[in-house]
């Protein structure tokens, strides 16, 4: 049988799907941050939480049977439960640009979010009374662009996995059927993306071009491969979560937009050991722009299925790969460990 490989789009992001802009922002004193993804125009999306300990804001509106069918923005952001407030940052921008969903005379920014947490990896967490993420995640949005930077950047700035810095990694994929396939992910595992104490990825499989190092598989695989790695013991809820989002250009549905979210999810299995714990908060939206202007027939959903979980498990491991030491880091970035 003849295949045709996914190959990676010129920028190797979410944003080679046309209508997504991505920006960051963050704080290094904080060690935090929030990365905004921008639609327009808006487009079908979804949602699906695997983690046992979610954070996030406008998630049941995203269920299929829910009356609204587009967002404008999805934001992903450090700070825990505080992090949400990053989201109205986001829509105030949206709203002085006369952008959302309309109500009689007024116009909602439809903005769902997640968070992960940040709040003990060492930096300065006293603002007073009011969190800051609401003006970050302002300032996010103003940054959306198609180029914008991962690794300790936007929502990845504070990120921790198992033993090393965790961070925002974003990929992209072209599949044989035309569509394409987009993530962005911000990892605050509980689990470690490598296999055993080395620097070899998990996701090493469905690496494309060296994008994180090239280094495959180590042969033989090391007897503590599958050894159980957690960032804190003993472990507590709340403290670690992968929040990502899964983009497309084909048309779907909000129901089959999250059908592609719950595939995209067996990336974060494929590259974190363990992940979906009760103690993550792990979680896909899935957005469809419709810009293909084509509807996949049975096949193209085989092969949409496992390029979402291909293109998720990349991203994720750029993240890692992408990291970059500050100054009172708790854990070492993977290219200070193994250069």
């Amino acid at each position: 049988m003849m295949h045709t490989p996914m190959t990676k789009g010129s920028l190797n992001s979410i944003t080679d799907i046309a209508g997504l802009a991505v920006g960051n922002a963050a704080d290094s004193t904080l060690k935090s941050g929030v990365t905004a993804l921008l639609a327009d125009p808006p487009c079908i999306a979804a949602v699906h939480v695997m983690g046992g300990a979610p954070g996030t804001r406008e998630t049941d509106l995203l269920s299929p049977e829910n009356s609204v069918e587009t967002v404008n923005a999805i934001v992903l952001s450090g700070g825990s439960a505080f992090g949400l407030d990053a989201a109205s940052g986001v829509q105030s921008l949206l709203r002085e640009q006369g952008k959302g969903f309309a109500v009689g005379n007024q116009t909602v920014p439809i903005v769902p979010a997640a968070i992960l947490f940040d709040l003990i990896n060492g930096g300065k967490k006293d603002w007073g009374r009011h969190s800051p993420y609401r003006d970050l995640g302002y300032e996010a949005a103003l940054n959306a662009a198609r180029d914008f930077a991962i690794g300790s950047h936007g929502a990845g700035t504070g990120a921790l996995v198992a033993g090393l810095k965790g961070g925002l990694g974003t990929a992209s994929a072209l599949m044989p059927s035309g569509f394409t396939l987009g993530a962005l992910a911000a990892v605050n595992a509980l689990g470690s993306p490598l296999v055993g104490s080395g620097p070899h990825f998990w996701a090493a499989p469905f690496e494309m071009s060296e994008e994180f190092g090239g280094l495959s598989y180590p042969h033989p695989l090391p007897s503590d491969a599958t050894d159980i790695r957690i960032k804190f013991r003993p472990p507590t809820s709340l403290q670690n979560t992968t929040i990502a989002i899964l983009a497309t250009d084909a048309l779907l549905t909000k129901a089959q937009a999250k059908r592609l979210a719950i595939a995209a999810h067996d990336g974060f299995a494929r590259a974190l050991w363990p992940s979906h714990t009760p103690m993550d908060g792990d979680i896909v939206f899935a957005l469809a722009t419709g810009g293909s202007g084509k509807v996949p027939n049975a096949q193209d959903w085989i092969d949409l299925s496992a390029g979402a979980a291909a293109v998720m498990a990349r991203a994720i491991a750029r993240g890692i790969y992408s990291a970059s030491p500050a100054p009172g880091d708790l854990f070492e970035c993977w290219r200070t460990r193994f250069g």
